[in-house]
């Protein structure tokens, strides 16, 4: 009994995070044997479509799921690229380091057209699990429709350089310590996220960029967070014949917040 109580207020400290101690969303340390998924492909036809994408991954607390069904007449070419080591994944993203190319560790492209007397059924959702070290966003697309021309990027990240600027820092388990005595001085923590080669890497960061026209019914929910702490949602919806153009961009600076505790100060 007296381990089982043990164990139950060990815990607790750890949920709280005890007195005096730093809490944060640092960015995740990726595996040594890192691993990949690459899908490139090209389609062109008329007939039953059914298309569906999932990767799940703890150790980067990665949740994405790409569903779409339909009848009717397709084009499609569209790319999924994923990789626990973010400098193997190099992509240009708009929105991202003012449109350099950044170390990812999830990058989805679709260019798509589609018209048909059967629906276009599908959606997307992109999540950064707040329970496996990621900082609780996620964005998600839903759509329906009888006609659509789009073009979107997905992107995530949530990682450390795989190999470190030894100069700064000699290995990813140290980049937390780091991180937190660079503190407010953005130019040194960007440094600290760039790695040996030279390529930055986003860490903490999830979204969207879409194009797209459309008949029938599309929308987008954004939604961000943090228990007693933070809570933002953007969602919207259109039914009709519709030209849009989104982005959506969830990013958090890597470096450890100091939360001050009740019990500061004292013995506990």
């Amino acid at each position: 009994m007296k381990g089982v109580v043990l164990v139950v207020a060990m815990l607790a400290v750890a949920l709280i995070g005890g007195c005096g101690t730093v809490l944060a969303n640092p960015p995740l340390v990726p595996p040594v044997q890192y691993e990949q998924f690459c899908e490139a492909q090209k389609v062109s036809g008329t007939g039953v479509i059914d298309v569906s994408t999932s990767i799940v991954d703890k150790k980067i607390a990665l949740e994405y799921y790409n569903t779409m069904a339909g009848d009717g007449d397709l084009e499609l070419d569209s790319e999924h690229a994923y990789s626990q080591d973010p400098e193997k994944l190099k992509r240009a993203v708009a929105s991202v380091n003012n449109g350099n190319k950044s170390g990812l560790n999830l990058f989805e492209a679709t260019k798509m057209t589609y018209a048909g007397a059967t629906p276009l059924t599908g959606g997307k959702y992109l999540n950064s699990k707040a329970f496996y070290g990621g900082i609780g966003a996620n964005v998600q697309e839903m759509f329906s429709v009888n006609e659509m021309e789009k073009d979107e990027t997905s992107f995530f990240a949530s990682t450390t350089p795989y190999e470190t600027n030894q100069t700064l820092v000699a290995a990813p388990e140290d980049m937390n310590a780091a991180l937190k005595l660079a503190g407010r001085n953005t130019t040194a923590v960007e440094e600290l996220m760039t790695a040996a080669n030279g390529m930055y890497i986003p860490s903490h960061l999830i979204g969207i960029e879409t194009k797209n026209s459309f008949n029938g019914t599309w929308g987008t929910d954004a939604t961000w967070h943090k228990i007693f702490y933070k809570d933002i949602k953007a969602h919207e919806m259109f039914t009709g014949t519709f030209e849009a153009e989104k982005t959506i961009k969830f990013h958090e600076n890597p470096v450890p917040e100091r939360v001050n505790v009740p019990c500061e100060g004292i013995d506990c």
